[in-house]
């Protein structure tokens, strides 16, 4: 069986059409998709029927949470939270119920086994949060928050915008970066191939090219209210401030 993850799409449907296009290519027999599907980008009802339209298993992440309740105190700095208002607005401006009503019934993890003798657990974030950040160089925060599940053999999460991919005691954990707003410096879309066969595995972190140059004219083409940051977060795979 050969898996494809990918996640943190942020609106950018370039870039998913881009990464949706590369998948077509690699035989990949199904597709799951850790969540933050459309909050600041400049095309989110689109990404939504990217998503919709490609068969994929779909979680919820800490954005797509957002657009449905709001921010809670402290989970925005207080000097960013009325641009992030004004961006969720005009997010919620371009989405419908229904819309919102699919994101809010998205589950927050899978486990997949799949009778293949090794078990995936994935996730947004980490298991028991949607907003917990669990960067890669952290062993102890791994095997506390994200490696809670002793059965499986891969947990695989995105959030954190960094691809990466380890091996702790016998098992691996994967970041699958972003395919719509790396946060590394390398400003290509990343998402992760998982190939299972007869209990064993491989893992490939794969980049993919799209237009960035197309993606910022739509933010100021659409009258995005913080085009300037997003758009070099876009250009330049820089994490905003």
């Amino acid at each position: 069986m050969r898996f494809a993850f990918l996640s943190d799409i942020h609106g950018n449907a370039t870039a998913l059409e881009a990464v949706l296009n590369d998948l077509r290519t690699q035989h990949i027999d199904q597709i799951y998709i850790l969540g933050d599907l459309c909050f600041r980008g400049p095309e989110p009802k689109r990404v939504l029927e990217l998503v919709q339209g490609s068969g994929a298993n779909v979680l919820k992440g800490n954005a797509d949470e957002w657009l449905i309740r709001g921010f809670k105190d402290g989970e925005i700095p207080k000097e960013r939270l009325e641009l992030f208002q004004k961006e969720r607005d005009w997010t919620l401006s371009r989405l419908d119920q229904e819309d919102l009503d699919y994101l809010k019934n998205l589950p927050t993890e899978f486990l997949i086994d799949d009778g293949q003798d090794l078990i995936v657990h994935a996730f947004h974030a980490t298991p028991a949060s949607l907003f917990d950040a669990v960067p890669l160089d952290d062993t102890a925060k791994i095997e506390n928050d994200i490696m809670i599940r002793d059965e499986a053999d891969i947990y695989i999460y995105g959030h954190t915008h960094h691809p990466y991919i380890r091996s702790i005691h016998g098992k691996n954990v994967v970041n699958t970066g972003s395919v719509g707003m790396p946060f590394d410096g390398h400003p290509l879309s990343s998402y992760v191939i998982i190939d299972i066969e007869d209990g064993n595995h491989s893992i490939q972190l794969k980049r993919v090219p799209y237009n960035r140059e197309h993606v910022v004219e739509i933010y100021k083409q659409s009258g995005y209210p913080n085009i300037e940051e997003m758009g070099a977060v876009i250009y330049y795979a820089v994490q905003p401030k």
